[in-house]
């Protein structure tokens, strides 16, 4: 069972926005002594999502939460927005899908970086994405 022990919610609108999140991630990685590259691999996948929130929905809300499961601590990061949200999520989690002009590496990447990834999305509502990286693992 998975405890969230704190709780802080970001709006993400313009470019500042992008940049306190990303530092407010940072500082949270390190209240619980996650490890550089677990902190690396977090601030990686909030930047590919934070910008992806930024390009297709013009923004959003990121919640950012220490959790703790047993003796270990992690990050827990919610995106949300309401952009036009993802039409075939299985396409969008494929390497070299993409609807813009980019790699088509973000989603599936930013699994790959953290050990919990999970996407919900409408059309025409928006999209959730919740990443959790664990300080020891």
């Amino acid at each position: 069972m998975t405890l969230s022990l704190s709780k802080d919610t970001i709006q993400v609108l313009k470019e500042q926005d992008v940049v306190f999140l990303k530092n407010r991630v940072k500082e949270t990685a390190v209240k619980i002594k996650m490890g550089l590259v677990n902190q690396t691999r977090l601030l990686t996948a909030c930047s590919e999502l934070v910008r992806n929130m930024m390009r297709y929905a013009d923004g959003g809300v990121c919640i950012i939460e220490v959790v703790s499961s047993g003796r270990n601590n992690g990050v827990r990061l919610t995106f949300s927005d309401r952009g036009p949200g993802i039409a075939d999520i299985q396409a969008a989690m494929r390497d070299g899908f993409s609807t813009g002009k980019s790699l088509g590496l973000g989603l599936p990447g930013t699994k790959r970086l953290v050990n919990e990834f999970e996407i919900k999305s409408k059309v025409g509502e928006g999209t959730v994405v919740t990443i959790l990286k664990w300080a020891n693992g």
